[in-house]
């Protein structure tokens, strides 16, 4: 489950880790693991993580969260077939999005 994160330029670790419900220290472990993380750092050391790197959170969540895939799975389906893994991503997304959507409207009738 992931909870939207305002529109900002930067997130720290513990908002990320908070919009994905996690502890940061697996924030920290998929940063170590997954190469396509890449988050800057300030003079004093704290990760910097940019809209990119939230997108590829929510790739590597959905792989090994969602679908159950180990983290040598994950690895292999991003790097085998990045392209069709990304496409995948987003279809899902918009459909849960467009369910949700579709719940309020039923809701409020």
């Amino acid at each position: 489950m992931y909870i939207d994160l305002p529109e900002k330029r930067y997130y720290k670790i513990g908002e990320v880790a908070t919009a994905f419900q996690v502890n940061t220290s697996l924030i920290r472990f998929w940063e170590k693991e997954f190469d396509i993380i890449k988050p800057k750092k300030n003079k004093k050391g704290n990760r910097l993580f940019t809209q990119d790197d939230i997108h590829n959170f929510k790739l590597i969540f959905n792989l090994v969260k969602e679908r159950g895939f180990t983290l040598e799975g994950a690895k292999l389906q991003l790097k085998k077939n990045p392209e069709s893994t990304f496409n995948k991503h987003e279809v899902i997304s918009r459909l849960e999005s467009v369910k949700a959507e579709l719940l309020k409207i039923k809701n409020s009738l």
